[in-house]
C-alpha cells in the first residue's frame, strides 16, 4: 500500500478537488500525513468540515488544512477559487483533480454545460490551466487526474448543442464521454507542458465504493450500483494509484500516461488519438474560455 505519510512531503502545497470523501479524502488524508500543506475542495460546506476535522486529527496538530468550498460545475467557481490560490500560495505542486459525478437525469447547470460534462471535464480543463503559474513556480508539479475505465465507451461530441440534447442523453455515454475528455486532456496538457517542471497524468481508481451518484439518480442506476458494490474496493485502496502518481519517487518525471493499479495501463484508441486530443483542447478553450 502506497502511504503518502512515509514520504517527504514537507514544504509542499497540495489540491485536492472532491475531497469530502471517498478517494478524494484518503488522498488528501494521506498527503497531510505526510506534511503536505493540504487545501481541500468539496461543494457542501458541513462535509468540508468534518473532513477538515478528520484529516486534521489524523495527520496531527502540526497539520496545515484549508478548506474551499466551490461548485465546480460552475465555471464562474473555478475561477474564483485559481484566484484566491493565486492569492494565498506561491507555488503549488500537487493538483488533484478528483471531483467528479454521475447524474442519473438530464441536467443542465446555470451556465449551460451540461452537469457531468462541467463538472467533470471543464472544471478540471479550466482548473489546472488556471493554475498554471503556481504549478510553474514549484520545483517540480504534479497534475493527477482521476478517469475511468468507463472512457472506453466514451466520444467527444463536436459542440455544446450535440451536448445538450435531452433526447440523446444517456447518464453511463455522458459520465464515460466526460472521462475520455479526462484521458485526452492529460495527453493534451502533457504534451503543451513537454520540458516544463511539471507532468500531468490520469488513472483509473477500480470500481470504488464511494459516493459518486447523486440524489437525483434513477433507480436503476441506483439497483445497478447496489448489485456490483460486493465486487467494489475500498476508498483507501482506490486512493492509492492517486498517490502513487502524485508523491512516489518513480512517477515524477513520467508524463503523459494514463494507469490503473500502479501501472501504465491500456487505453481506447480514442483516449490515444493526438488529433482527438487537440480537438478537444479547440472545443474545451470555447466553452470555458480559458486557453
Amino acid at each position: 500500500m502506497v502511504s503518502a505519510s512515509s514520504l517527504p512531503l514537507a514544504g509542499k502545497t497540495a489540491l485536492v478537488t472532491g475531497a469530502t470523501s471517498g478517494i478524494g479524502l484518503v488522498t488528501a488524508q494521506e498527503l497531510a500525513r505526510g506534511g503536505a500543506r493540504v487545501v481541500l475542495v468539496g461543494r457542501d460546506p458541513e462535509k468540508a468540515a468534518r473532513a477538515q476535522a478528520a484529516i486534521q486529527q489524523a495527520a496531527g496538530p502540526e497539520a496545515h488544512v484549508h478548506v474551499k468550498c466551490f461548485d465546480l460545475s460552475l465555471l464562474r467557481n473555478v475561477r474564483t477559487l485559481a484566484e484566491q490560490m493565486q492569492q494565498e500560495f506561491s507555488q503549488l505542486d500537487i493538483l488533484i483533480n478528483n471531483a467528479g459525478i454521475m447524474p442519473g437525469r438530464f441536467t443542465l447547470t446555470e451556465e449551460g454545460h451540461e452537469l457531468s460534462w462541467a463538472t467533470n471535464h471543464l472544471a478540471p480543463y479550466a482548473l489546472t490551466n488556471q493554475l498554471l503559474p503556481l504549478l510553474d513556480a514549484a520545483e517540480q508539479a504534479r497534475v493527477v487526474t482521476v478517469s475511468s475505465v468507463a472512457h472506453w465507451v466514451g466520444e467527444i461530441e463536436p459542440d455544446r448543442e450535440a451536448r445538450n440534447s435531452p433526447d440523446k442523453y444517456s447518464w453511463l455515454t455522458a459520465y464515460a464521454d466526460s472521462k475520455l475528455a479526462n484521458i485526452l486532456f492529460t495527453k493534451e496538457l502533457a504534451h503543451r507542458l513537454d520540458l516544463t517542471n511539471i507532468t500531468a497524468n490520469c488513472l483509473h481508481p477500480g470500481m470504488v465504493d464511494t459516493s459518486l451518484m447523486r440524489a437525483d439518480t434513477s433507480q436503476v442506476m441506483k439497483a445497478l450500483w447496489w448489485t456490483a458494490r460486493p465486487l467494489m474496493v475500498s476508498p483507501e485502496k482506490g486512493a492509492q494509484t492517486t498517490l502513487y502518481l502524485a508523491t512516489a519517487p518513480e512517477t515524477a518525471r513520467v508524463s503523459g500516461q494514463y494507469f490503473a493499479g500502479r501501472k501504465v495501463a491500456r487505453c481506447s484508441e480514442r483516449a490515444s488519438s493526438a488529433t482527438e486530443a487537440n480537438r478537444l483542447w479547440r472545443i474545451s478553450a470555447e466553452e470555458t474560455g480559458v486557453e
